[in-house]
């Protein structure tokens, strides 16, 4: 694996190689010693897909409250996805804003998704598979939906809104502002729960 290009917040785009032969083809998709050559991760706790029907099928934006927050290795094995990102974690340069990618089976790209980051993604095309490992266990007590389209950060999606495809859950995001709150309240819970820093631990 090695990094193609660094993104919104130090997300990465990662690639990794085909072997072809008259078989066929062969790919590494995942290895710990290339994947921490290439700043990411060497150990993930839990692997997940989704398979969408149709093209239009938004899924997101998720992530999980402090300190759950998942960092997320993506790609898609069959299909096209615009994928978003939003930086969400508090203390960022680039807190609040998001950038869009579109990742595809057909080409040899992955997302690495730092902790802290809202993510979601709209299919491009119909039977559409998106795999992606996670670093930290899903928590559904500290899972939370950040509005597909909320007014501040005005995503701009491949489909109309009236023709999105969505869960009863993504359709009930909450707002920008009450995400970031929600994130601040847990923050200042741990900083709470751990006390002070000890002078004599330095």
């Amino acid at each position: 694996m090695k990094p193609l290009k660094t993104l919104l917040g130090g997300a990465l785009l990662v690639e990794h190689p085909r072997f072809e032969d008259t078989r066929g083809s062969f790919r590494v998709l995942y290895e710990a010693g290339g994947a921490e050559s290439a700043g990411l991760p060497s150990a993930f706790v839990q692997d997940n897909a989704s398979y969408s029907l149709t093209a239009g099928t938004i899924r997101g934006l998720h992530l999980q409250l402090p300190p759950w927050e998942q960092g997320k290795l993506i790609r898609v094995m069959r299909g096209r996805v615009l994928d978003v990102l939003v930086d969400l974690r508090p203390d960022s340069e680039t807190h609040g804003r998001y950038e869009t990618v579109e990742l595809a089976a057909a080409d040899e790209r992955q997302l690495w998704l730092p902790p802290g980051f809202a993510h979601g993604f709209c299919t491009l095309e119909p039977e559409t598979e998106v795999f992606y490992k996670v670093d930290s266990p899903y928590r559904p007590e500290a899972e939370l939906t950040l509005a597909w389209n909320d007014p501040t950060l005005g995503i701009e999606w491949p489909v109309a809104p009236d023709q999105a495809v969505l869960s009863d859950k993504d359709r009930e995001g909450r707002s920008l502002a009450e995400v970031t709150d929600a994130i601040a309240a847990a923050t200042r819970a741990i900083a709470d729960e751990t006390g002070p820093e000890d002078p004599g631990d330095r």
